[in-house]
Parts: C-alpha cells; structure tokens; sequence
C-alpha cells in the first residue's frame, strides 16, 4: 500500500512539472538524492564496522584477560596483535564516517540549491 501510494506521488509530481524545467536543473536534483542515498548508505555500512570492530576488541579484551589468568602466553600475544589489528580498524572506520558525514552535508546543500535554482526557474517562466 505504501509503495502504491508512494508511486501515485512520485507520478503526480512528474505529471505536473512545468516544461520550462530545464534538464540541466533537474538532472542535478536527481543526481544530488542519488550522492546523498549513497553517502547515507556508507554511514549506515560505518556504524555497522563500528559497533562490529567495538565488540571485536570487546572479546579480545576478555581473550586476553582470560590467557594471562591461565598463563598462556602465546594465545595471549596472539590476541594483543588481534586487538592491535581491530583498534586500527575502527580508528579507519571512524575516520570514513567523518568523511561520509562531510559528504551528505555537501550533497544535502547542493541538493537544497539545486531546488532553489529550480523554483525559482519556474517561478520566473510564468512570469
């Protein structure tokens, strides 16, 4: 039901778009939801890294503790090059999601200018 209604919407719009619409102007709106979807799809695949590199080093954590009680040293160094490994990871992981974060941003105002430069298009050809 949703989709239908979606799709109803989606097709009014087109239906009632003006002609004097450039396609310039309008690839440009369409061409900045498609960065901001992606950009957003990339946050959600670099919380999901994080939250899975943070329970990573969680259990490493535990590992270690764990092989230094039963005095298993070498399980014990392997664990610490785990943990080294998965710290480096979310170190990396963070550092996507600012950048991904700094890219919706810039999509989303390119996006907001693009409608504007669109409106005001098509306020000023029924002028």
């Amino acid at each position: 039901m949703r989709s239908l209604l979606t799709l109803f919407a989606l097709l009014a719009i087109a239906l009632s778009a003006p002609a004097a619409l450039s396609a310039q102007d309008s690839g440009d709106v369409h061409q900045d939801k498609k960065h901001v979807r992606h950009d957003r799809r990339e946050l959600r695949s670099d919380r999901k890294d994080i939250r899975h590199d943070t329970k990573d080093i969680h259990q490493d954590r535990r590992d270690i503790r764990q092989d230094v009680k039963h005095g298993d040293v070498k399980d014990a160094r392997q664990d610490r090059q785990d943990l080294r490994r998965d710290r480096r990871d979310i170190r990396q992981d963070r550092r996507d999601r600012r950048q991904d974060v700094r890219d919706v941003r810039k999509d989303r105002r390119d996006l907001r200018q693009d409608r504007k430069d669109v409106h005001q298009e098509k306020k000023d050809s029924s002028k």
